[in-house]
């Protein structure tokens, strides 16, 4: 197999490392991205097997493309470059229903499978989330490489994986940052466990790219609700304080006037994904 990645970054990188190590054959791996120095460090680094980075526009084919672009640049990349994919099309770009109908529009006739890795690369190995959109022997050998790295891919939709991105990113970032923003310094003797662990979580979110937290608070809905969240407890008397926290606690959101049913919400969600 020769593999080519599109964007050269963190999770590029992880993913073709992780090929050259999962398979008992490892691919050759060649890296492109929009600035040719991140694709030549790409390649100079990586040890596992014979590396290379080649141009933006160069014609060569390889058995697998991987696109592993910020998440605003899914479409025009996986448009760019599908016809540079003789077997297959992948990505791991952390939006599916976008990479999804991209994929099939631009390679309807190549196997077609969207992955997101749920972690950082530097905390690998973990979840990765499939989409099998059009699956076939080359990803099949993909997703065993995920494995034998001891990864645990499940399968899901796109509709599922973003509805759940909502909360488990746009809304989990926005509550931590604003905690963040809102918590004033303490001496140590003073923490909670609670707070601890809260200031423990604030930094590992802003210890990262503020632009990849920027393009997920972009791509998903679920901030405003937690702003509006957030209004509701501050301006809660005793009783709906009471309320607020059992439900809370029952994992449900509460029933903020105004909000869209879930229904409505998977349908705004389905027509800002597309």
């Amino acid at each position: 197999m020769n593999l080519l990645v599109v964007g050269a970054g963190e999770m590029g990188r992880w993913f073709a490392r992780t090929l050259a190590v999962g398979t008992p054959d490892p691919p050759s791996i060649a890296f492109t991205d929009a600035d040719p120095s991140v694709a030549r460090d790409a390649a100079d680094a990586f040890e596992e097997t014979p590396a290379r980075a080649v141009p933006t526009d160069a014609g060569e084919t390889f058995d697998v493309v991987a696109v592993a672009v910020p998440i605003p640049a899914v479409e025009s990349a996986i448009e760019s470059y599908a016809d540079r994919a003789d077997r297959a099309l992948v990505d791991v770009t952390g939006v599916m229903r976008r990479a999804v109908d991209a994929m099939e529009a631009a390679g309807p006739d190549l196997e077609r499978v969207s992955f997101h890795p749920l972690f950082a690369a530097a905390n690998a190995p973990g979840n990765v989330a499939v989409v099998a959109d059009a699956p076939g022997p080359v990803t099949d050998e993909i997703r065993a490489a995920l494995a034998e790295t001891g990864n645990d891919c499940f399968e899901t939709t796109a509709r599922e994986h973003d509805r759940a991105m909502e909360t488990v990113q746009a809304r989990a970032h926005a509550a931590v940052l604003a905690f963040g923003l809102a918590a004033e310094p303490v001496p140590d003797e003073f923490q909670t466990p609670v707070s601890a662990a809260l200031f423990d979580v604030l930094e590992t979110v802003t210890g990262n790219d503020p632009g990849v937290y920027a393009d997920i608070q972009t791509a998903f809905d679920g901030a405003g609700s937690v702003a509006e969240s957030a209004r509701e407890i501050a301006d809660a008397d005793r009783e709906r304080f009471e309320e607020l926290y059992r439900e809370a606690g029952q994992g449900k959101p509460p029933a903020l006037e105004g909000a869209p049913s879930p229904e409505e919400g998977a349908r705004q969600s389905d027509g800002d994904a597309r």
